[in-house]
C-alpha cells in the first residue's frame, strides 16, 4: 500500500467522483477555538466517501473479473459506494448486510441495484463468513470495506484534495480528523497527507465503548471492541482495525480522539445550522471532536472529514430538537 496506487486511483475517479469542498463558519470556529474547517464528504456520490475506495476496487478489476461480480459487507455506506460503482461498471453486486442496520441504508442498497443479503449482527453471525461462502458459491470478487489495497487507494485520493485545498486555504499546520471505522479512510488519507501536505497530521475519531483504534494506537497492538453493536454512530463501529491499515495508522497518526453519542448529535445540528449540510452520527464523529475536545487538538487550524450523510430522518429530527 502506497502513494502511487492513491496517485493512480485519483486518475481513474477523475470525472467520477465529486471534489468536496472545504467548509467553514465563524461560528464554529469559536466553539473550536481556532478555525475549523470541514470537508464535507457526505455531498459525494451516494452520500459518502465510500463511493471513492468502491470506485476504485471496481476500476482496477479486468473486464471479465467485473462481469462476473463483486460482493461486499457492511452496515450501509460501504454497501451503497460498491452498489452504485458496480451499477456504473454494469457489474452484479452481492452486499451483506447486517439486519439491524438503517433501513435507509439497506433500502438504499437495494434501490441502487444491488442483491442484499442480511445476516445477524446481534447474535453473533460472522459477516466475513457469509460473505466468504457466497463468493466462493458464485466465482464473485470480495470487495473488503477497509481491509483492501484498492480501497484504500480510493480513499486516499480524499486526503490528496485535502493537502491541495489546505494547501489554497494557507493551512500550515494542523490536525486532520477523520471518523474511523476499521481504518481505510483514515490510512489512506495518512499516506496522502505524508506525501503532499507533510505538516498535515491525520487523527482518528471514534464514538465511546468502540474505540478500538485508540486503544490500539495507545497500545501498539490490534485490540477488539467489546460489542458489535450499540452506539448510534453504526457507520464506524468495526470489530477492530485492520491488518492492513493500522501499521499504517500506528505509524502516521496520532493520539485517536473519543466522542460521544450526545456530542455527534450536538455536531451534527451544529453542521446543518451552521454549513447547511446533513451528517449522519457516525459521519459527524470528526466534527464533534474538533468542537468539543478541541484540548488534545494542535494546531492553528483543524480540518475535520464529515464522512457521511445517510441519517434516518428520525434521528435527525432527534439532533435539531436537541440541539437546534
Amino acid at each position: 500500500m502506497n502513494i502511487d496506487m492513491i496517485r493512480a486511483a485519483a486518475t481513474r475517479l477523475q470525472g467520477h467522483a465529486r471534489r468536496t469542498p472545504l467548509l467553514s463558519s465563524p461560528f464554529l470556529d469559536e466553539i473550536a477555538g481556532r478555525r475549523l474547517w470541514v470537508k464535507p464528504e457526505c455531498l459525494q456520490h451516494t452520500g459518502s466517501f465510500k463511493f471513492r475506495g468502491g470506485w476504485s476496487a471496481l476500476s482496477a478489476l479486468d473486464e471479465d473479473t467485473r462481469k462476473r461480480g463483486v460482493i461486499a459487507y457492511s452496515s450501509g455506506n460501504h454497501a451503497q459506494g460498491v452498489a452504485y460503482a458496480a451499477a456504473q461498471h454494469g457489474a452484479p453486486a452481492v452486499i451483506v448486510m447486517p439486519e439491524d442496520a438503517p433501513q435507509l441504508k439497506i433500502a438504499n442498497t437495494r434501490a441502487l441495484g444491488a442483491e442484499v443479503v442480511l445476516y445477524d449482527r446481534a447474535g453473533g453471525e460472522s459477516r466475513e463468513e457469509v460473505g466468504s461462502a457466497i463468493a466462493e458459491d458464485r466465482g464473485l470478487t470480495l470487495i473488503r470495506p477497509y481491509d483492501e489495497p484498492q480501497v484504500i487507494a480510493g480513499q486516499g485520493t480524499c486526503g490528496l484534495e485535502i493537502a491541495e485545498q489546505a494547501s489554497d486555504a494557507g493551512i500550515q499546520n494542523a490536525d486532520v480528523l477523520v471518523c474511523c471505522g476499521g481504518g481505510g479512510l483514515t490510512s489512506g488519507v495518512a499516506l496522502a497527507l505524508e506525501a503532499e501536505a507533510p505538516t498535515l497530521r491525520a487523527r482518528t475519531c471514534e464514538p465511546q465503548g468502540f474505540d478500538d483504534v485508540a486503544r490500539s494506537l495507545t497500545s501498539g497492538g490490534i485490540e477488539q471492541n467489546n460489542a458489535p453493536s450499540g452506539s448510534i454512530c453504526d457507520a464506524i463501529v468495526t470489530p477492530s482495525p485492520g491488518q492492513i491499515t493500522f501499521p499504517i495508522m500506528h505509524r502516521l497518526c496520532g493520539p485517536g480522539l473519543v466522542v460521544t453519542d450526545d456530542e455527534c448529535l450536538h455536531a451534527m445540528a451544529l453542521a446543518f445550522l451552521r454549513l447547511k449540510i446533513v451528517v449522519e452520527p457516525g459521519g459527524a464523529a470528526a466534527l464533534a471532536a474538533a468542537l468539543f475536545h478541541s484540548d488534545q487538538i494542535e494546531g492553528d487550524d483543524v480540518i475535520a472529514i464529515c464522512t457521511g450523510g445517510n441519517v434516518d430522518p428520525d434521528m435527525f429530527q432527534t439532533a435539531l430538537s436537541r440541539f437546534a
